[in-house]
C-alpha cells in the first residue's frame, strides 16, 4: 500500500505541474514543474517520505524499460536518420561541447562562491 501511495503522490505533483503550466501559459513541461515542486517540498521537509522513497526506488529499478520507446522510434525512423546523419552528428557534437563548457564555467563559479577566502600574505604575518 505504501508503494501505491507514493506513486499517487508523484502523479499528483505531475498533475499539479500540468495544471499550473496550462493556467499560466508557462513554456516548460508540466512534469518538470511538478518535479521542481516535489523537490522544494522535500527540501522543506528535509527528507523524502517513505511512500515516495519506495515508489521512486521501484520505478528506478525499471528505468531501462523507458528506453524501449526511444529504440523503437530509432528503428522506425532509421531511413530519415540515415538521410540526415551529418546534421544530427554536428548537432550532437556541438550541444555536447556547449554542455561541457557551460558545466565547467558553472563549476568554477560555484567553487569560487563556496571556497573559503585565504588570508592575505601580508596580513597573516602581522
Amino acid at each position: 500500500m505504501n508503494f501505491l501511495s507514493g506513486v499517487t503522490l508523484l502523479l499528483v505533483y505531475q498533475l499539479a505541474g500540468e495544471i499550473i503550466v496550462r493556467l499560466l501559459g508557462v513554456s516548460i513541461p508540466g512534469p518538470v514543474l511538478g518535479m521542481v515542486m516535489l523537490f522544494v517540498t522535500m527540501m522543506i521537509r528535509g527528507r523524502a517520505s517513505e511512500p515516495v522513497e519506495q515508489a521512486s526506488t521501484a520505478l528506478l529499478s525499471h528505468l531501462p524499460l523507458l528506453f524501449v520507446p526511444a529504440g523503437v522510434g530509432m528503428m522506425t525512423h532509421f531511413g530519415r536518420i540515415a538521410d540526415e546523419w551529418l546534421p544530427i552528428t554536428f548537432a550532437l557534437l556541438f550541444s555536447t561541447m556547449i554542455t561541457l563548457v557551460a558545466t565547467a564555467l558553472i563549476m568554477q563559479q560555484t567553487s569560487r562562491w563556496f571556497a573559503k577566502p585565504a588570508p592575505a600574505r601580508g596580513q597573516a604575518d602581522e
